[in-house]
């Protein structure tokens, strides 16, 4: 009888982690696109993926920067958001991110950077509220897309997306980040359909000025 019980106990807790992991691969499969199929999106969508001690990107980060100046290159975006944690005075993942840009050679006009991306959630939900772009291209690797495509899209922002994927990963780290996948889509799950909880907001500022002056 116990172990009849712990048997269904583990069996809904199973179920209960990989239903909403399926639920986002599913949505996600029309909208995840190479650099060169994907549809013009005015704005690439970074997010933040750790920083080393000295402040420089992570491997995983800097995938996704270059993914991004790729998009940029071949006409896709007309701007770059950065968007990361800054909650730290020694650890800004936004200005890491637009100092290798610059690096790469993209403008220092067409970088925007978001200094309170601190999750996908947030992220998503300053696209749309703070800098009001509605047409965008979320740059991520693989096992993170699909999560910030139901996110986004689920928060009002219409979203592709493209994997940053130009680095062999290895395969005891792709097994840690889909593993901890599952836990952080039951949580995205959770803060779009019953939370809804506010992150950190401001002013607005729309990457198109114009947009919005067109709109009024």
């Amino acid at each position: 009888m116990i172990l009849r019980l712990v048997y269904y106990l583990l069996l809904c807790g199973a179920l209960l982690l990989l239903i909403p992991r399926l639920i986002t691969l599913l949505s996600g499969l029309t909208r995840v696109y190479t650099v060169e199929k994907v549809p013009a999106g005015r704005v690439a969508v970074v997010f933040g993926a750790g920083l080393w001690r000295d402040g420089s990107p992570t491997p995983v980060l800097r995938d996704r920067v270059e993914t991004a100046v790729s998009l940029y290159e071949h006409g896709k975006v007309e701007k770059l958001l950065m968007s990361g944690d800054n909650r730290f005075v020694d650890y800004n993942e936004p200005e890491a991110m637009r100092q290798y840009a610059l690096k790469l050679g993209v403008p220092e006009k067409d970088i925007i950077a978001d200094y309170a991306g601190r999750r996908t959630y947030d992220t998503c939900y300053r696209v749309r509220e703070i800098f009001q772009a509605d047409n965008v291209i979320l740059v991520t690797q693989k096992f993170h897309l699909h999560r910030a495509l139901f996110t986004c899209n689920a928060l009002g922002v219409n979203a592709n997306g493209v994997a940053a994927e130009n680095r062999y990963y290895r395969k005891v780290s792709r097994a840690y980040w889909n593993v901890r996948e599952l836990f952080a889509t039951l949580s995205a799950f959770w803060d779009v359909y019953l939370k809804k909880p506010v992150p950190v907001l401001g002013d607005p500022e729309p990457i198109f000025p114009e947009d919005n002056i067109i709109r009024r």
